[in-house]
């Protein structure tokens, strides 16, 4: 099961393809639908306010866009690549927050 804060390679289907992208949701229980919330990652920077920077090693140069936040099957969720820390996630957080008004 993808874990809040982890980065998975995911299937987001034919217009934003296979890429890395990290799970906001928390996990699911038994009786809950077997989806996850993600945030995709992007090495194609446009330099918005929405593309928050996040250096990890196990990811190319890029950034999270938390304007792209959506809910997949956690079947899509193909690969774990690694983990970001609770610091590390916490800019992503703000970004949705502030792209969603809340």
């Amino acid at each position: 099961m993808p874990r809040r804060g982890e980065v998975w390679l995911v299937d987001l289907g034919l217009a934003q393809k296979t890429r890395p992208a990290v799970i906001l949701s928390v996990p699911y229980g038994e009786e809950d639908r077997v989806v996850v919330t993600v945030v995709s990652h992007t090495t194609s920077l446009r330099g918005v306010p929405f593309e928050v920077v996040v250096p990890v090693p196990f990811l190319r140069a890029g950034a999270f866009v938390v304007q792209s936040v959506t809910t997949i099957a956690a079947k899509y969720a193909l690969r774990r690549l690694g983990t970001l820390t609770p610091t590390q996630l916490a800019p992503i957080e703000a970004g949705v927050r502030a792209w969603l008004g809340l």
